[in-house]
């Protein structure tokens, strides 16, 4: 892993006109709530989109400054209403998932039903994130490809941004086979000495904050999005030294990965094939000066967060958004 300088505290500009009202689907997932907080941060009046107003992560938002609303993804009636008066929207649409894996039908309706609500409301500008892009366009893509077309035909301003496989995938404290670390060993698809792009949800928010802070320097645009790029021999190698437990990585065989699912063995075999995610991440830097190396996101919080969940109980489901 490359070094870098210590990081500015924040690219947000020191002074700048009033912002206006910016929605957030998904604000009590990952990258909704990284963003929510970066924008409340820079003053941004931010309305969280949730499910359950009295979840413990919306309250959290309530506290920093964000007002709630009910915003189902499922129910899409009461979209336009949660929406009115918003100038800008983060908009997540969570994965769907069916018998065979991935639903990108059920995914790509969200993603519409979200993008006509936003359209009634007079919505100005829409920040998307979907998934990084490959030569080979997998599973995973294809219903999120299919909403930022719709988006682009139905919103004046969108902004896509593609983010690679998120930092805080070490954390998951779910023992499906692959991702995480379970009893000392973290398992995926990648070859061992190969550079795997990574990026912290943090600056997925960050990018997101700076598109709605200039809207004219980022709408109409695609970013790929990435942060550092570590072999997974690497990564589990900084992790070891950072939380002072002993990580080791397992690739999943083939067989391995199609016993867990027909994606994630295409997954495996595409990797295999030389699909690679392209993000350019010394231009990302320039845009983003504080743009996280994995050693970064250790120091600032991933170390204490593992050791955390080496101690904790593993858990069944997934939480990918």
């Amino acid at each position: 892993m490359t070094a870098h300088p210590a990081r500015p505290t924040s690219s947000v500009p020191a002074s700048r006109p009033a912002a206006r009202l910016v929605a957030v689907t998904g604000a009590t997932g990952k990258q909704g709530g990284a963003t929510a907080r970066r924008l409340l941060a820079a003053g941004t009046p931010v309305r969280a989109l949730v499910r359950d107003t009295t979840a413990p992560a919306a309250l959290a938002l309530q506290a920093a400054g964000a007002e709630l609303v009910l915003g189902d993804l499922d129910d899409p009636s009461g979209l336009p209403a949660a929406l009115e008066g918003a100038a800008g929207l983060f908009a997540v649409p969570p994965l769907a998932y069916g018998p065979g894996g991935t639903d990108a039908e059920r995914e790509f309706s969200r993603g519409r039903a979200l993008a006509d609500a936003a359209a009634s409301a007079g919505v100005e500008h829409v920040v998307f994130t979907g998934i990084a892009s490959t030569p080979d366009r997998l599973p995973t893509a294809r219903g999120k490809e299919r909403i930022e077309d719709y988006l682009r035909e139905r919103i004046g301003l969108v902004t896509v941004l593609r983010p690679v496989r998120f930092m805080s995938n070490f954390l998951a404290s779910w023992d499906i086979g692959l991702d995480g670390i379970v009893d000392g060993v973290h398992r995926h698809v990648f070859p061992p000495d190969e550079p795997v792009q990574v990026i912290a949800v943090e600056d997925i928010a960050e990018f997101a904050g700076l598109a709605f802070d200039s809207p004219d320097r980022f709408a109409g645009r695609t970013l790929e999005l990435a942060g550092d790029a570590p072999t997974p021999t690497e990564a589990v190698a900084a992790i070891t030294e950072a939380t002072g437990t002993t990580v080791r990585y397992h690739q999943l065989t083939h067989d391995e990965a199609a016993s867990l699912s027909p994606e994630i063995a295409h997954v495996r075999n595409s990797w295999a094939a030389g699909a690679r995610w392209h993000a350019d991440i010394e231009a990302l830097r320039v845009v983003h000066p504080g743009l996280r190396t994995l050693a970064d996101w250790l120091r600032e919080s991933g170390a204490d967060a593992l050791r955390t969940t080496f101690r904790g109980p593993r858990q069944a489901s997934v939480r990918a958004d």
